[in-house]
């Protein structure tokens, strides 16, 4: 390389790195400015009426072909204007529909919005229908989506050209504003209206939309068209359609059909996936003193879906992880997400988040119902596991305490609301709520605010006010401290006792920006086998309190309740941990016990893991069996019993295939006969873990049951595998 050729690209790279730095700034100053605008409600200058819709679609070029009479009226000032959103489309018609006439309407389009001159001015108390031809080019657009909804481009052709070894299927995603690149709208959660769907497809296809089928039409050219009605009003962004193979099972609830579309591999297990949800229907329902509000409930599993699920009006739509065969299930099932989407049936459809802005008013209540769910369904120690597990994710995305605001009126991209602040954070701050309200307070307060504000939208505050209608009380302070500012508190704890007295010295030790919260909570001292509790209010940085006991406690249950969306540093020992193992046994203080006992090698903290094994929560065995000492001879004997039970007889398939594993990793060749039994089971899990096991003490013998095995289940195990 010559002289000046290296002095050329030295001053090329320095330019380029200035270039980049520069580019950086820019976009940090541009991130500062976007995060400084309030992000208003939207305004609302037209109220949507109803949407009627004629849908055809062109697979080959990935167009769909619509008509729509979309009827609005001014919303209180009298206008002559109309803007709607309609993302990347071609347009043949629109016009103003007076009885049997059509007149033309002028307007101006920049790809994004629709800006049409209406035929004269129309007061709100006037409706009026615009009729629009036109064609959505989704594949066409060039959109972004987000970490939870991948893309947004609003309707999506899957394998049009039945090329690939998939399904040939169309399907839609509205949230949060892309239902307007298939269909003109304002595109706006705060909007509401009825609809009217009429999808002419191959007679050989299925369809689903929001609301009853109301008629199918068999055409001459081998196409029917299905006219699915939807007579309650519901948002935009909660349209959808559906086209596709799929194979319906249907049940009831209250009269009201319930409904599975799955593609027909997967039929046969539609009861065993879908199951549950007449039951789930009947407990929110009676849970919220709001019967299950719309005409019937779908549940529909769509291919390449781009989020894990989406709530659509009475047709909830489902990524393919949640199809599975009876096999699979054995292993993991979609209960969490199906319960989560139910619930927003009644929190985003029934009642709708107002702007994006309140999305914790649908996102937090879905994921709160989830946790409800499994109470329900298998008791307070599951509830407590769905709660804990909410709190680990939101924890996992704070530092220092600090974190986003819940209700964010202040955001780059409202995409970015799909986060753990407003799904696990906001779930758990619901429960604490509940908790400090009383649980009849509490839900009657839900009621009321579902009842008040029933086909419409609504934020934060009126959940607020609703609560302090029911209960008489102000709860201002709670929610300007959970939902109007970041972050979560995190308490450090040094307890002592003296001369009678107990003594409990808490510092808030979150990072200096973030509030000091005031926390009400409950604490439990063990004392002499009693269990004595206490209520402390912590409102300052550095506070102090002391009680009279009769003697030193045995242990001391900070936050016994378990509400505190934090955390607690109370720099317990490992006899503290055994101890709340054993006689304060909480979900919380189980798990917590057995992460302490992972890190910790004493005989205690291995006597912790030794009860983990026999722990009614399949994730509790799985952490013991993982950690346990199996070299401490002392509890080798009492732990090799555990784990070979579980090994044999568990009917979770991954604590299960733990302690097949755990066995094997002793390379006692006693086990050999174990691991082969273990691929003679039906569960993946189980099979995975007996030929890991057996690579161990035999891989010869491991290599042959593997080519053995049939290629459904070879594919499914050989990711499994553990080398």
């Amino acid at each position: 390389m010559n002289k000046k050729f290296l002095k050329y690209t030295v001053l090329s790279l320095v330019t380029l790195a200035c270039q980049n730095m520069q580019a950086q700034n820019a976009e940090k100053e541009k991130d500062k400015e976007q995060l400084a605008i309030y992000r208003a409600t939207p305004l609302k200058v037209h109220d949507l009426v109803n949407t009627k819709l004629e849908v055809s679609f062109d697979y080959g070029k990935r167009h769909m072909y619509g008509k729509e009479w979309l009827t609005l009226k001014p919303h209180f000032y009298e206008t002559d204007t109309l803007t709607l959103d309609a993302k990347g489309m071609d347009f043949k018609e629109i016009a103003i529909v007076e009885g049997t006439k059509k007149i033309p309407l002028k307007y101006r389009y920049d790809t994004e919005q629709l800006f049409i001159t209406l035929n004269r001015k129309y007061k709100n108390a006037e409706k009026y229908t615009v009729y629009i031809d036109y064609t959505a080019k989704p594949d066409e657009l060039k959109v972004k989506g987000s970490a939870a909804i991948t893309d947004a481009k609003g309707l999506y052709f899957i394998n049009p050209d039945g090329k690939d070894d998939k399904p040939v299927q169309i399907w839609t995603q509205g949230e949060t504003e892309a239902s307007s690149a298939w269909f003109p709208t304002i595109d706006k959660p705060n909007q509401k209206t009825t609809s009217e769907i009429s999808m002419t497809v191959e007679a050989k296809y299925t369809t689903l939309s929001n609301g009853k089928l109301i008629g199918q039409k068999a055409n001459k050219n081998g196409t029917r068209t299905d006219t699915w009605k939807m007579d309650l009003p519901h948002s935009p962004y909660l349209f959808m359609m559906a086209v596709g193979d799929f194979k319906i099972f249907k049940e009831s609830y209250n009269g009201k059909e319930v409904s599975y579309y799955l593609e027909p591999k997967y039929a046969p297990y539609a009861k065993q996936i879908f199951g549950k949800t007449p039951d789930m229907m009947n407990f929110f329902s009676k849970m919220l003193g709001v019967e299950y509000p719309w005409g019937k409930y779908a549940q529909i599993v769509a291919r390449d879906y781009v989020s894990g699920a989406m709530e659509n009006t009475s047709a909830t739509l489902h990524g393919e992880y949640v199809q599975k065969t009876e096999r699979e299930l054995l292993d993991e099932n979609g209960e969490s997400t199906i319960a989560h989407e139910l619930f927003h049936q009644w929190f985003g459809d029934y009642v709708t988040a107002e702007s994006w802005s309140n999305l914790t008013m649908n996102e937090s209540f879905a994921t709160f119902g989830e946790v409800l769910w499994h109470g329900h369904d298998a008791g307070q120690d599951a509830e407590d596991r769905s709660r804990y597990e909410k709190l680990q994710n939101y924890l996992y995305s704070s530092k220092n305490g600090i974190s986003p605001v819940l209700a964010r009126f202040h955001y780059k991209d409202k995409e970015d609301l799909f986060d753990n602040i407003s799904y696990s954070k906001g779930s758990i701050i619901l429960y604490a709520l509940k908790n400090q309200m009383g649980d009849a307070a509490f839900f009657k307060s839900l009621n009321h605010y579902l009842e008040t504000n029933a086909f419409k939208s609504g934020e934060s505050h009126q959940l607020r006010l609703a609560m302090e209608e029911v209960t008489g009380k102000d709860w201002s302070p709670y929610f300007n401290q959970w939902y109007y500012q970041g972050g979560n508190p995190i308490l450090n704890i040094e307890y002592g006792y003296a001369n009678g007295k107990v003594t409990i010295a808490v510092k808030q030790v979150q990072d200096s920006s973030v509030q000091t919260f005031s926390l009400p909570l409950k604490v439990d001292f063990y004392v002499n086998g009693t269990k004595i509790r206490k209520d402390i209010l912590i409102e300052k940085r550095e506070q102090n309190f002391s009680f009279d006991v009769a003697a030193k406690p045995d242990f001391i249950d900070m936050d016994s309740d378990k509400i505190v969306v934090g955390q607690i540093l109370d720099n317990k020992k490992v006899e503290d941990y055994l101890y709340q193992y054993k006689n304060a046994p909480s979900y919380y203080n189980r798990i917590e016990a057995i992460k302490f006992a992972t890190n910790d090698k004493s005989r205690d903290a291995q006597v912790i893991l030794l009860a983990g094994l026999e722990d009614q929560q399949d994730e509790l065995r799985s952490l013991s069996i993982a950690a346990i000492d199996l070299d401490d001879s002392q509890i080798k004997v009492a732990a090799l019993k555990s784990v070979l039970n579980i090994a044999k007889k568990d009917k979770n398939t991954t604590a299960r295939a733990a302690a097949i594993i755990k066995l094997a990793a002793t390379g006692d060749v006693i086990y050999k006969e174990l691991m082969n039994e273990s691929i003679k089971n039906q569960s993946y899990n189980v099979i995975a873990a007996g030929i890991s096991g057996l690579t161990k003490l035999a891989p010869d013998e491991a290599a042959k049951a593997l080519t053995t095995l049939d290629e459904d289940t070879k594919k499914h195990v050989t990711p499994l595998i553990k080398k």
